[in-house]
């Protein structure tokens, strides 16, 4: 069909000068207006949307990650990436070039394509790498609050005995047991504690220590913030793991001034949506490992999305995880039991672990082009 239209077009074009070379000024006129408004017409026909991106990509193999939030997706297969954006006609491959494409139309909350669509991406998909292989190379581990700010609190008599649960000191003692495993597991990588002691950092400090760090062309970082929750609601009770919303706009890539800014635009906002996908599939693999260590114990509130401060300014995929309530008894004397913070950090390790492994043998998702 594509072929046809570009036929037509084709077509067209030449029927026009033909025209006006060999017609009075007076039929040039009147040629003008009509073969305007079919060109026009022709132009702006769109091919039909009719094979679901889902069931095609299942039988080829591909990999599919959509978030509806935001729109954006990724296909990956052999190695390769091709980003999208429901009803962009641009696409991003390998994150390194940009090309025109059929776009994906979202219909009924189906994701729908063309053939050509199709062909195009399988034959891209079949074109050799280039080897490099791309890797996670650093990931900081933030400890919520610290020092003069204690964050949430919660004080219960045990025994005779008060006890009162900070979040400072809850999210220190996971945080440290999180890197003594990032730190054990994998001795090829940067593994930052932003903080090991019981002080205080402001979140923007937080940021500029994840965003400073050096990374080589082929590494990506990851950041992880740890806090615990509090609610006026005694009964409420749980984990869960937020991600920057979508909606909210940041530039995570550096601007050189000689660069065309309706180019930077394009590409920075591709690698944020890039960054959100990527955010949101560390947030569904620790929510996955902590389920996985505290089922039973503490209930899952699922993932969610909003601007955490303390992530919305990292130039990298962000989550922050609540890993209970401190206004719950319940769950604030578990969380003052070491054997649970065990369990709590064995469950966010294995999360980050599932999401490095998925983006290693995938050559990775992100590269910025500082």
């Amino acid at each position: 069909m594509l072929q046809t239209l570009s036929n037509i077009r084709h077509f067209c074009f030449h029927l026009v000068r033909r025209l006006f070379l060999q017609s009075s000024s007076h039929q040039r006129c009147l040629y003008k207006y009509f073969l305007t408004f079919l060109f026009i017409c022709v132009l702006f026909v769109r091919p039909v949307f009719s094979l679901d991106l889902l069931t095609e990509s299942s039988k080829t193999g591909t990999m599919v990650y959509y978030d509806p939030l935001s729109g954006s997706g990724i296909l990956e297969k052999n190695g390769h990436q091709i980003s999208f954006r429901a009803g962009d006609n641009i696409a991003l491959l390998d994150n390194r070039r940009l090309v025109l494409i059929e776009p994906v139309s979202l219909n009924e909350g189906k994701l729908e394509i063309s053939n050509q669509f199709l062909q195009q991406s399988e034959k891209f998909f079949q074109t050799e790498t280039d080897g490099t292989s791309f890797k996670i190379g650093a990931v900081i581990v933030d400890p919520g609050h610290g020092g003069k700010d204690p964050g949430a609190m919660g004080t219960y008599t045990v025994n005779g005995k008060k006890i009162t649960v900070r979040e400072k000191d809850v999210t220190l003692a996971v945080g440290k047991m999180l890197y003594s495993h990032l730190k054990a597991g994998y001795p090829d990588k940067k593994i930052y504690l932003t903080r090991s002691t019981d002080t205080f950092l402001s979140l923007s400090e937080r940021t500029e220590i994840a965003n400073s760090i050096e990374l080589k062309d082929n590494e990506a970082a990851i950041y992880i913030s740890i806090h615990a929750n509090a609610s006026l609601d005694k009964k409420a009770s749980g984990y869960e793991v937020w991600f920057l919303r979508p909606d909210y706009r940041r530039t995570v890539l550096s601007s050189d001034k000689s660069q065309d800014n309706s180019l930077f635009t394009v590409l920075n906002s591709m690698m944020e949506e890039e960054f959100t996908t990527e955010s949101i599939l560390i947030a569904k693999f620790v929510m996955d490992g902590l389920q996985a260590q505290l089922a039973g114990k503490s209930v899952a509130r699922g993932i969610k999305a909003d601007e955490w401060f303390v992530v919305r300014n990292a130039k990298m995929p962000s989550v922050l995880s609540e890993i209970g309530f401190v206004t719950n008894e319940k769950e604030a004397l578990l969380l003052n039991d070491t054997a649970y913070l065990k369990k709590i950090a064995n469950g966010i390790y294995n999360g980050l672990g599932a999401f490095i492994v998925h983006f290693e043998r995938s050559r990775g998702f992100t590269k910025t082009n500082e």
